[in-house]
């Protein structure tokens, strides 16, 4: 766990980005009627403006909420996608169907009869949202994106950092969840408070309860002095729980209790102590369906989840590749100009299943040895492969290192870590070097962790 961890963007109102046209909205809305079953005449409404997914199902959790004892606590999910409706079966016990199709993932233009259980939904067209207009800046905090589903988000970020409401962070690996959590905590009236992060997939599994909770002198085998958990060093400030859906089943009772009475008791102590703190969540999985299989405690979720973010994969947020890369390449002190047009249309269209964090290596990679790229290197489906272009040294030159390292003749593994070395090496050297060797302030112009800069550093001057 971390506390203010500096491994996000920098200043991302810093970055320059193309002429999109920012009042861009997709017109569509839709409403869902119950027309068959116990709920007669319940609707959901759903449009654009809704920038996350919204459930449908007998649990309190769901929005449009069934009292149909046939149909799942969470039996389907809806959100926008472009002008259509993308309606997902969330593991259902008795199958999601459309128009008499039973689906796993479908997408609705108007007119379709959906059936849950005994219920069934007719799916119509709303009112067009042809004059809403989406807002026009590019970034909440040190999240940075200019394409629609981003900007969708914004508003939403922007209310929930003025409120004290637990908040689920949801994405895929990589989407930047935990820059999200921060700039939330940046803008919120907890700022000048502490940000402690704890990730349950970084602790061992004996020792979770003692991360979160804290423990007394002797509590256990090792534990020769007092520790406060995480939810201690947080009080007065944020704490986001990472990968939550990692936490073990038997803990989740007892992180429960503390959200739900402010208060923990160290492992080995008799008394609760209060703590003030604002509770964010994130996870990669989905937490849907692991309630559903008893994977993850219902009374928890409808705890955490109080209002659900999901951060969409970079695949679908048009544009913003381009801005992002641009971005990272400013990050490392390098001319955004190095990246070749054709690079950046081919990053544009690949599927970047790691996404931003992928695309951030994607970019120290091709300022490192971008020439041996031209020279055949593929990685992650040939993103890398692009016109050859003769100025991309980003650096001031200390001879030809990659005309070095190719005379080797070694293997193109060898070859290509010796170059990553190289890069790490001379990087790190002069990224603390324009910041007097400061380590905090060098880890957040690179964009990376201050202890992640640290191992860096040890590993080439271990002295």
């Amino acid at each position: 766990m971390t506390e203010h961890d500096d491994g996000g963007f920098a200043d991302a109102t810093t970055v320059a980005v193309p002429n999109l046209n920012l009042g861009e909205l997709p017109s569509a809305s839709y409403v869902f009627t119950v027309i068959e079953g116990p709920d007669p005449g319940l609707q959901l409404e759903l449009d654009a403006m809704r920038p996350s997914r919204v459930l449908i199902g007998t649990s309190a959790a769901c929005e449009l909420r069934l009292s149909d004892r046939h149909a799942s606590r969470r039996h389907a999910a809806v959100e926008i996608a472009g002008r259509h409706v993308r309606l997902t079966d969330l593991d259902s016990t008795n199958g999601t169907f459309v128009d008499g199709v039973m689906i796993g993932e479908a997408f609705l233009r108007g007119g379709e009869v959906v059936r849950m259980g005994a219920s069934a939904l007719r799916v119509d067209q709303g009112p067009s949202l042809a004059g809403a207009a989406l807002p026009g800046h590019t970034n909440f905090g040190k999240v940075l994106g200019a394409s629609v589903v981003m900007r969708r988000l914004y508003p939403l970020c922007e209310r929930l950092a003025a409120s004290d409401v637990p908040v689920v962070i949801e994405g895929e690996t990589g989407t930047g969840k935990e820059h999200l959590a921060e700039a939330l905590h940046g803008a919120s009236s907890r700022c000048d408070g502490p940000f402690v992060v704890f990730d349950c997939t970084a602790a061992a599994p004996n020792l979770v309860e003692s991360e979160l909770f804290g423990h007394e002198r002797g509590a256990f085998t090792g534990s020769v002095a007092m520790r406060k958990g995480v939810f201690e060093r947080a009080h007065g400030g944020t704490l986001l729980i990472d990968e939550i859906g990692d936490l073990p089943l038997e803990l989740q009772p007892k992180l429960l209790r503390a959200i739900e009475r402010a208060e923990v008791t160290r492992v080995g102590g008799q008394h609760p102590l209060q703590v003030d703190v604002r509770i964010l969540t994130a996870t990669r999985r989905n937490l849907d369906r692991e309630t559903q299989h008893g994977r993850f405690r219902d009374d928890l979720f409808h705890r955490i989840a109080v209002t659900r973010i999901e951060l969409p994969p970079l695949r679908r947020r048009q544009g913003d590749v381009s801005i992002l890369a641009k971005f990272f390449c400013e990050q490392a002190g390098a001319s955004p100009q190095l990246l070749p047009a054709a690079l950046l249309a081919r990053w544009e269209s690949f599927d970047w299943p790691g996404n931003v964090r992928e695309l951030r290596n994607a970019v120290a990679r091709w300022l490192a040895i971008g020439d041996l790229d031209d020279a055949g290197v593929e990685s992650g489906g040939n993103v890398f492969d692009a016109e050859p272009s003769s100025s991309r040294a980003p650096f001031p030159s200390r001879g030809d290192v990659i005309g070095q390292i190719v005379s080797l003749d070694l293997p193109i593994g060898e070859a290509r870590q010796k170059m990553l070395d190289a890069f790490e090496r001379r990087y790190v050297e002069h990224v603390l070097d324009v910041h007097g060797g400061n380590v905090t302030r060098a880890a957040a112009a690179a964009g990376v962790a201050r202890r992640h800069l640290q191992r860096i550093k040890a590993k080439y001057d271990p002295g």
